[in-house]
């Protein structure tokens, strides 16, 4: 069995000002998505399901087309590709119509939901604008295949702290807790996250205000996951009753992190914390840019990656 991996990348431009998806930061033009499908696949992927927007949809698969036609699984089969949208308006018809001045669609969970027809195996989703390394695909590709024929079964990459700041500015960052087993019990969200002049980790705390000292080695949410496929059945009934109360407001967003805690609270699922030693970065305004393209420059240049990527 080889796993999926499901890319969130929807919503990649609206911050950036413009499609982050294919924004070549590598030297020889790579995105951030070809070295993620790059090791996804020395990890054992055999399949790579993209979550689009309709209006960038043909862009992207012509692209991809272009791009991986001569990429192989480690068993030697032609790379599959999916392509699938979110849009606002893809929920449970009884719910429409919808806010008129509501433009966004409804959260990373939501986006996930839209695969349900196309996955039916153990699977991982990341960010499409996110470096998460080969050790985090190692590390997830042996969960999914661990778990194959399971259900209920869930888990989390995390990263620590200090590998996911920035050298620009401060973060925000959710920070998992979890028990003696290493299950997940919960992400404490904390914003301005960063190093004072001594070195110490800093930020806030959403939930009482305060501002904390933070453990350089915590193990934080990065949005990467692992799931059994009986989630998307368990989380779409999380998603009807999340839009029972919030589908006439303009904002409000159902999240992976919400999905999983409802799912774990109900005893119909638990989730694994996975420590990953790989270091974190990505690219969320342009002022990012010009440091991700000396880190690709640099991981290339010590042979970590080939240059090009894909020949």
């Amino acid at each position: 069995m080889k796993p999926t991996l499901l890319v969130l990348a929807a919503g990649m431009g609206s911050r950036y000002g413009g499609l982050k998806q294919m924004d070549g930061v590598g030297p020889s033009g790579e995105t951030i998505i070809d070295y993620s499908i790059h090791d996804a696949v020395k990890a054992g992927f055999g399949k790579v399901v993209y979550i689009v927007r309709e209006y960038f949809k043909a862009d992207m698969e012509k692209a991809v087309k272009e791009k991986y036609a001569h990429v192989k699984t480690i068993d030697g089969e032609p790379l599959e590709f999916v392509f699938v949208t979110q849009e606002l308006n893809k929920i449970p018809e009884r719910f429409l119509p919808l806010n008129p001045d509501r433009q966004k669609p409804w959260g990373t969970a939501h986006a996930v939901l839209m695969a349900r027809d196309v996955i039916h195996e153990p699977f991982a989703v990341i960010n499409g604008d996110d470096f998460y390394g080969a050790e985090s695909f190692r590390i997830l590709g042996d969960w999914c295949r661990k778990h194959e024929n399971t259900s209920g079964q869930y888990c989390i990459v995390g990263f620590e702290l200090e590998n996911t700041l920035s050298e620009n500015g401060s973060v925000s960052r959710g920070i998992c807790t979890y028990d003696e087993n290493f299950r997940l019990t919960g992400i404490a969200e904390h914003v301005e996250i960063s190093k004072n002049d001594k070195g110490i980790v800093e930020g806030d705390n959403t939930v009482n205000g305060q501002h904390v000292t933070l453990d350089a080695k915590a193990l934080c949410s990065m949005n990467m996951w692992g799931f059994t496929p009986d989630y998307f059945a368990l989380s779409g009934k999380i998603f009807e009753g999340f839009l029972e109360e919030n589908s006439m407001q303009l904002k409000k967003e159902f999240y992976i992190p919400f999905a999983v805690d409802r799912i774990v609270a109900s005893g119909n699922g638990a989730c694994d914390v996975l420590a990953t030693p790989s270091r974190w970065f990505g690219v969320t305004y342009q002022a990012d840019r010009p440091g991700v393209v000396a880190k690709f420059k640099e991981l290339a240049e010590k042979g970590v990656y080939p240059s090009p990527l894909y020949a």
